[in-house]
């Protein structure tokens, strides 16, 4: 029986990135080390892309650049392609992220290139992160429906999970990312995934436009899955799929997990804090039920 889920926190990228308030150095690292003070120790930092496309990531290798060495926390970076890695490996980073999506349609709009083109550009990334024992962890998108194409075969997602693990990469996220799933596709999804690999290196990654990244969340620990992307406050969305909300908040993952007996080692009131500042700087509601509630009820 599993006791402890590892949340990975991806605030810092995933929840920021599409986020329209401009926010500076100084502010990203308040929210880092203000999500370390909360115990989180899988922190997702940003990400190397070019800042054209992504302007809120544009000084991801500037935040690495400032944050402790000495830690046991683990802190990450998301690299498109090898200009990518490369900015990463210059700023010590020891863990980077890779991606995909189960859907043509959907890689094409997001990053301009085929299913199969996208693994060409994983694999010149992972070659260089081995070359100096940087670990790297794959993300696949729309691994239950694609805003363009409707319904995944969860046979497909399975399929390019183990692709990304013969690759290289230590742990695959299958993320649901327009929020449409329910947990019987969500079941269907992980039964298909342990017949091509171990579902110890799965994790899931919700978002909740629909209210159901909770529930699929429970279905996925009744799968056996032990690992979860999590975002501060529910921070996050996506552009390319219209309506869909941000990533599941880390305060209502907690919840969930503490209410079952399981530790996620998170010191919840400074989570709450962390929250409560960074959806106050960028001026937006917060996502998180939990903090919602919390606050409400100190007041």
């Amino acid at each position: 029986m599993m006791t402890h889920i590892k949340i990975v926190e991806v605030g810092a990228r995933d929840g920021l990135q599409n986020e329209k308030t401009p926010l500076s150095v100084d502010d990203k690292l308040t929210l880092i080390h203000d999500l370390m003070a909360a115990n989180l120790k899988f922190i997702e930092a940003g990400s190397c892309v070019s800042p054209k496309w992504v302007p809120q990531m544009a000084s991801s290798t500037e935040v690495y650049r400032q944050l402790p060495k000495d830690t046991d926390i683990s802190f990450s970076l998301l690299t498109p392609n090898t200009q990518g890695i490369k900015d990463a490996l210059e700023v010590g980073c020891q863990e980077v992220a890779v991606f995909t999506a189960a859907s043509e349609s959907f890689t094409k709009k997001n990053t301009n290139c085929t299913i199969d083109e996208s693994f060409e550009r994983i694999l010149d990334i992972i070659s260089l992160a081995q070359e100096h024992d940087v670990k790297v962890r794959g993300y696949v998108s729309c691994v239950v429906d694609c805003p363009y194409e409707g319904a995944i075969d969860p046979t497909k997602v399975a399929s390019i999970a183990r692709r990304l693990y013969d690759m290289g990469c230590y742990e695959i996220s299958l993320g649901e990312t327009i929020g449409t799933a329910t947990p019987n596709q969500v079941r269907r999804l992980w039964q298909a995934c342990r017949d091509e690999l171990d579902i110890s290196i799965l994790a899931g990654h919700f978002h909740d436009t629909y209210g159901m990244a909770i529930a699929n969340i429970y279905e996925s620990l009744e799968q056996g899955i032990a690992i979860f992307d999590a975002s501060v406050g529910g921070l996050g969305g996506c552009p390319y799929a219209k309506g869909a909300s941000g990533n599941v908040a880390t305060e209502d993952v907690h919840y969930l997990m503490t209410g079952l007996g399981l530790s996620t080692g998170i010191d919840i009131d400074k989570l709450v804090q962390a929250s409560h500042a960074i959806c106050q700087k960028l001026a937006r509601p917060n996502g998180s039920k939990f903090t919602n509630a919390y606050l409400a009820n100190c007041h």
